[in-house]
């Protein structure tokens, strides 16, 4: 080598190092790895270095978001993996990367993961939070998203639709993630069908967290949906599998299934208003699947729609549901079905299913002339239905001779409705270790849900670094705050409080001189009742905005120093539309002299808010020359309404010019359970006589799901008011007494004959 110059040497020598580098690192003629060795990992601190990251990767590199928030991001992340060596987008920390604002992520390409990131305080300014597609041409395949979380990351417009995570492409999967709090409308999880490259996709959805999801008030609040109608004869072959949904209570459908092919395994739903509703779609398979209503209003089990569905081997106890969000719903079809109606229910075979203190069995539900097509060729067989109350909860409602019911057994005091195929038998149950109740006679051990029936825990499921928090701060759960009577007291107390504490004021005379715009959860309350009298001085005492929740207690509230002027409201919610649900309660206070001029309310609701509850109990309401309660904005007849549950007990409600409630919900929409109206031991003296009191009700219900008027008297009284819509309403009035008041009105606005009303030992003096 002596003849090279030392400069040729240097060249010689350079050259080989770059060689060899260039072997050891994998590198080849197309820049992709040919073994892991080669991957290269990326950290990035701002969209403009991630930009850049992304057109360098190859096949087993990585793209590592910095710790920190990440603000107006929407994430494109794209390329091309393959099954060893998969391109990877994570967080350098679970839980401390936060995508906020107006972000979102979409992917696309092959062989891609995601993980560790975290959506919260924003929204998506598009349709999808996080979509399995870069645009409708390029989908991802073989593609992952995991440990992600999606918390409270909804449109402040609620009813702007958008959903958090939407599956497209072939053979992806969604698992460990939290998908928690979505308060608009839209699915929270779909999986589309629409193009021909994402039918028979085999997509995986498993070891997932939903969390709390509140009652939306429309249609548009599924948890889960596979499928739509216009693709329902499709099949998916999408599995969805040990996920956990806690309280999911957005509408009547949780899972909705509009596909074929798919199987729905081990989940458990806990406290869940609503079904895993087989709505569209055949062939598909419900297995393992647990269901905890534990007595919870509207929880709700499995509805069986279609043909070939195999349910079996699932568990349901303490389901309260009816009608189509009942424990167990066999529906009827509609004949020669549109797409998008009710399927004929056709072969389906339902075996060992274990249902425990389910309060309705329904067959044949939603019969009616559309609906006429008897479920036929279908097994009901070896299923445990016990009832501590000695009932099967069955109601039939047209022809079962299409279902064969076979050694199903019920408690050997029950007179089954069905009596060939139930076998009343002694039963006595024992919880075992994971959490299930199983008969402890041998002979009955191939009846009901396998005894190795496995439920996956809350505290499995989901993203391994977030907390699962309560999704709502409870009254009375903070500190307490004494508060002594001063100028703007009661205004400062509440600015200096934290969402959940008490103020408890001492005796004396509260000037309440500004509007409290009210946006944490706060009870107020009289050391000593009678004691502590507020005079609010505007005209609205408390504006209730997102996050304000309101608790009234042992107060004397007078309002005679309020402005002068027409249209004045004690307490109303905001008057721009809200995205967050609200609570109300009054107890065991004195309200008064709500009459400075016409028109003066108690409480009016907004536009676009929802209440979870509005409760009024033990109080004394009287000189009101408005309505005490508002809740009727939502006209627009689109299945909305103001409020899901109203209730008012050992009331007296005095010289009322307007209404005790107008509560309204329109639209023929069926997706929900409310609103819900119940009224008990209340005193109506000289109330709804005003003059503009148009509808001249002391209660006026239009669209009421559920109305429950009990022990109330309505002396000199305008008559309560009742129209009746869809969705077959529960409607109530027992020993109430109408003195000097007309006899209650009741209407069936859509269906002809007599109303549906239950009314038993009413007075009319």
């Amino acid at each position: 080598m002596r003849f090279f110059s030392n400069i040729h040497g240097v060249k010689f020598f350079s050259f080989v190092f770059i060689f060899l580098l260039a072997s050891c690192s994998g590198i080849n003629s197309n820049s992709e790895p040919n073994s892991d060795s080669a991957a290269k990992e990326h950290l990035v601190s701002t969209q403009e270095e991630y930009q850049q990251a992304l057109k360098k990767l190859s096949a087993g590199d990585t793209i590592v978001l910095a710790d920190g928030n990440w603000k107006n991001f929407e994430i494109v992340f794209t390329g091309k993996g393959s099954k060893d060596a998969p391109i990877t987008l994570r967080a350098q920390t679970p839980s401390k990367v936060i995508l906020s604002g107006q972000s979102n992520l979409r992917l696309a390409g092959e062989y891609l993961v995601v993980s560790g990131l975290v959506f919260k305080d924003g929204y998506t300014p598009t349709g999808e939070v996080i979509s399995f597609r870069r645009n409708k041409d390029d989908l991802a395949y073989h593609s992952r998203v995991t440990q992600v979380v999606i918390d409270n990351f909804s449109n402040p417009e609620k009813f702007e639709q958008d959903k958090w995570v939407v599956m497209y492409g072939k053979h992806n999967r969604f698992d460990h993630s939290n998908l928690v709090g979505k308060k608009n409308a839209g699915v929270t999880m779909a999986v589309r069908l629409n193009t021909e490259e994402s039918q028979q996709n085999y997509h995986r959805i498993d070891n997932n967290y939903f969390g709390p999801r509140p009652v939306l008030g429309s249609n548009g609040g599924e948890t889960l949906r596979i499928g739509t109608s216009h693709y329902s004869l499709t099949d998916s072959f999408t599995t969805i599998e040990n996920n956990y949904f806690d309280r999911c209570n957005g509408e009547v459908e949780i899972i909705s299934n509009k596909s074929g092919k798919n199987k729905i395994l081990n989940n458990v739903f806990f406290e869940s208003r609503g079904t895993l509703t087989l709505r569209h779609g055949n062939g598909n398979l419900v297995e393992g699947n647990v269901f905890f209503g534990n007595g919870v209003d509207h929880t709700g089990g499995i509805r069986v729609i279609n043909k070939d569905q195999i349910i079996r081997n699932n568990y349901m106890e303490g389901l309260t549901g009816y009608r189509f969000g009942s424990g167990f719903t066999v529906m009827n079809g509609v004949p020669n079905s549109k797409i998008n109606r009710y399927h004929q229910v056709d072969n389906a075979l339902i075996e060992n299913n274990t249902i425990v203190d389910v309060d309705h069995i329904h067959f044949a539900a939603g019969s009616d002339a559309e609906r006429s097509a008897t479920p036929v060729n279908s097994k009901f067989q070896n299923n445990l239905v016990i009832n501590k109350n000695n009932i099967d909860g069955v109601s039939i409602f047209d022809d079962i001779s299409g279902i064969e019911f076979t050694n199903n057994i019920v408690t050997d005091q029950t007179k089954p409705k069905i009596a060939n195929g139930f076998v009343p038998t002694q039963v006595t149950l024992k919880r075992a270790e994971n959490g299930l109740l199983y008969p402890t006679d041998s002979e009955l051990k191939n009846s009901g849900a396998s005894t190795d029936l496995t439920l996956v825990k809350k505290s499995e499921v989901g993203a391994s670094y977030y907390p699962k928090a309560e999704p709502d701060v409870a009254f009375d759960s903070g500190k307490t705050i004494n508060v002594k009577p001063a100028e703007n007291a009661l205004f400062d107390a509440i600015n200096d409080a934290q969402s959940g504490d008490t103020l408890l004021l001492a005796d004396g005379t509260y000037d309440v001189g500004k509007i409290i715009k009210l946006t944490k959860t706060i009870t107020i309350k009289a050391k000593n009742k009678g004691k502590t009298l507020l005079l609010p001085n505007r005209s609205t005492f408390v504006d209730i905005n997102d996050y304000g929740n309101l608790k009234l207690v042992d107060l004397i509230i007078d309002a005679k120093q309020a402005p002068d002027s027409a249209g004045n409201t004690l307490i109303r919610t905001s008057r721009l539309p809200m995205q967050r649900n609200y609570r109300l309660e009054i107890q065991n206070s004195e309200i008064k002299n709500l009459n400075k001029n016409h028109s003066f309310h108690l409480f009016d609701a907004g536009y676009r808010s929802f209440a979870d509850y509005i409760n009024i109990s033990d109080s004394q309401i009287s000189d009101v020359t408005g309505d005490i309660l508002r809740l009727n904005k939502e006209t627009d007849d689109l299945g909305i309404y103001n409020a899901e549950y109203i209730r008012l007990s050992g009331n007296t409600f005095t010289n009322i010019e307007g209404a005790v409630a107008k509560v309204y919900r329109g639209g023929t929409d069926e997706s929900t359970f409310g609103p819900h109206f119940l009224v008990k031991d209340n005193r109506l003296d000289n109330v709804g006589k005003g003059k503009r009191n148009k509808d001249q009700s002391s209660v006026k219900l239009h669209g009421v799901q559920v109305t429950d008027l009990s022990t109330n008297q309505f002396i000199n009284s305008a008559p309560v008011t009742i129209e009746h819509t869809v969705g077959e309403p529960v409607t109530k009035l027992i020993d109430n007494v109408f003195d000097k008041t007309a006899a209650p009105s009741i209407v069936e606005l859509r269906v002809e004959g007599p109303h549906t009303a239950h009314l038993s030992n009413n007075k009319v003096l």
